[in-house]
């Protein structure tokens, strides 16, 4: 069986890579080079993939910075710095990509479905305080259909699946899982700013520091504050 697994390279991607390994699949993973500010990522990204034993890693790349409108790929919108969880729950952050998963899923189906693929691996999550439109449970479930009427396979009655094992867990029940699984995680990044060190105040290093905290883990990332 194939599978294709997006990954950024984060935390939650790479326990969804090594679940998918898990659950028995031969893995071919799809990362994006978007011109983020965090392209740092496509780094963790290559050797996660390495680390796991992919053979077929592929790097897709194009440029969103030419029309902007997020934190994550217009220099000109500050990032948010030393926020609370609550903070973060308030509304929907200026770090979200508009239609970025559906671009990245549209890639990723493309490619599973020239493979012969089962199914496509997303490292999504509902409950993350970040809160994305596009990690929700009802945009997965219309991206399925999307999956079955726009494709050969599809049509043909061999839908090609999106399974998003993470969509429901806290932050802390991930770690928990990627423990189980040996995710190397001085291996992933999930910082946004694109230093060599990650920064500690972005909301991506606080969810991540909370959850490795609430568990009385250390984090082996190296932050600079």
């Amino acid at each position: 069986m194939k599978a294709v697994i997006l990954l950024s390279g984060g935390l939650d991607s790479s326990t969804v890579l090594y679940q998918a390994i898990a659950d028995g699949y031969n893995c071919h993973t799809i990362s994006f080079d978007y011109q983020q500010r965090h392209r740092r990522e496509l780094d963790s990204a290559l050797a996660i993939a390495q680390k796991a034993g992919v053979v077929d890693q592929q790097v897709v790349k194009f440029d969103l910075r030419q029309w902007g409108g997020s934190a994550l790929t217009d220099d000109a919108i500050e990032l948010p710095q030393k926020r609370d969880l609550e903070e973060m729950s308030q509304s929907i952050p200026v770090t979200y990509v508009p239609a970025r998963n559906t671009i990245f899923l549209s890639f990723a189906l493309a490619y599973a479905e020239t493979i012969s693929a089962q199914c496509v691996y997303i490292g999504v999550n509902a409950l993350d305080y970040s809160g994305y439109p596009d990690c929700r449970p009802d945009y997965i479930q219309a991206m399925q259909e999307v999956f079955r009427l726009g494709t050969k396979q599809g049509r043909e009655g061999q839908s090609i699946s999106i399974k998003t094992p993470l969509i429901q867990l806290k932050k802390t029940e991930i770690i928990q899982l990627g423990n189980k699984l040996g995710v190397p995680w001085e291996l992933t990044w999930s910082c946004y700013q694109g230093d060599d060190v990650a920064c500690g105040v972005c909301d991506s290093c606080r969810l991540r520091l909370a959850a490795f905290g609430e568990l009385g883990l250390k984090d082996p990332l190296a932050y600079a504050k």
